[in-house]
């Protein structure tokens, strides 16, 4: 089959769950035999190749920052990305068999709408989150903030074969005014299904992801100051990098912190890999997540996670009370220090129970699963009048 993926970052040139996850998938369709191009925005340097086996990597924008300084997602590269996708798919969109796109950001995904009654594809669409009005307001403010809803409104009634990640955003979806039949996919997980031999705890607590405010990055240096009173010995490593991090040091300098808590920035993944395998918990203080992948990275080492239960977090859909980790009431240093301190008298029991619940789960939660449901969908996926 030949299949068209759509999304403006690509793994590992910028970093994150849905970059890790859509490289993934290009990957596997390519190793089952499938066609796949992969449209993206160049990240890059000019005259460079992005190198991704068995997949066609095509440009439809040229290379520009992302996020503005206090971490939102700028406006410009969204709509540069869009008219690329459009331009692409206008020339090109009879040679796709099935199109696949995230929703955000919503641009390309107007613009494969917008193409498909010429390219007659099928168009397959992961909603990884779906915005209240209220955040948009927030994030963007009064006026932007209303046109991104009443954007993301369109895009929700636009004719597509529609996938989430949690249950959470598959009902805000159908709130938004979809009216098709919405799949909750089963996860995001390309690891071994095999959890890791558990190792011993050392007294630390790892987190790791962008530093924007929406993973509140900065709630963790107070937590493990107040979690050290009951636990002297404990120490953090923050990894990862983001426009958050100047104040991050910051912080970590004024609480007397920086031989305590390490923060080298982005790693590779063999590093990541070392420090959540040794780690007592992984801290994951955000307020906003579609899935939650690191969940699954740190259960499969049997290291617990420690999640804030808000309503834009979807992580908390991946942690069972007591077994993989703790959902706690909010991202104050108290209840966060007191979470960890849970974790540490859980013990190897706890570490335990977590590598169990990731053998149980790991084939559910596993991307090729999701593969399997989404190829299908190619096949079947029907047009709207």
């Amino acid at each position: 089959m030949r299949v068209c993926l759509i999304y403006d970052c690509l793994f590992p040139y910028t970093v994150g769950g849905a970059e890790r996850t859509y490289r993934s998938l290009a990957e596997l369709l390519a190793a089952d035999g499938h066609d796949v191009t992969y449209v993206t925005l160049r990240q890059w340097e000019r005259g460079e190749r992005a190198d991704v086996p068995g997949v066609r990597v095509v440009t439809a924008g040229p290379r520009m920052p992302l996020y503005s300084s206090p971490g939102r997602r700028r406006v410009l590269p969204p709509i540069v990305f869009g008219l690329g996708v459009l331009w692409h798919l206008l020339r090109h969109g009879r040679s796709y068999e099935a199109v696949h796109c995230a929703s955000f950001p919503y641009f390309s995904l107007l613009a494969a709408a917008a193409a498909r009654p010429l390219g007659r594809y099928r168009l397959v669409v992961d909603w990884h989150e779906v915005w209240t009005q209220g955040y948009w307001r927030e994030y963007l403010g009064p006026l932007a903030g209303r046109v991104g809803w009443l954007v993301q409104r369109v895009c929700a009634r636009l004719p597509q074969r529609a996938f989430c990640f949690s249950r959470l955003h598959a009902q805000r979806l159908r709130d938004e005014g979809f009216r098709g039949e919405v799949t909750i996919l089963p996860g995001e997980w390309s690891g071994t299904l095999e959890p890791s031999p558990v190792r011993t705890a050392d007294p630390l607590v790892v987190f790791a992801g962008r530093h924007i405010p929406e993973k509140r990055v900065l709630t963790i240096p107070p937590a493990i100051a107040a979690a050290r009173a009951d636990l002297p010995e404990l120490r953090g490593v923050i990894l990862g990098d983001g426009p958050d991090r100047a104040e991050l040091l910051r912080e970590l300098e004024r609480l007397g912190l920086g031989e305590v808590i390490e923060a080298p920035g982005f790693v590779d993944g063999s590093r990541v890999d070392q420090e959540i395998a040794r780690a007592l918990c992984m801290l994951l203080p955000s307020r906003r997540e579609g899935y939650g992948l690191v969940v699954l990275e740190a259960s499969a080492h049997g290291t617990p996670s420690v999640v804030v239960k808000d309503p834009d977090n979807a992580a908390v859909e991946l942690i069972e009370e007591g077994e993989n980790g703790f959902i706690v009431k909010s991202a104050s240093p108290e209840d966060l220090a007191a979470a960890i301190l849970r974790v540490h008298a859980g013990g190897s029991a706890l570490r335990a129970a977590t590598a169990s619940w990731f053998a149980r789960n790991a084939e559910r939660h596993s991307l090729r699963r999701t593969l399997e449901i989404q190829v299908e969908a190619y096949g079947h996926a029907l047009d709207r009048a």
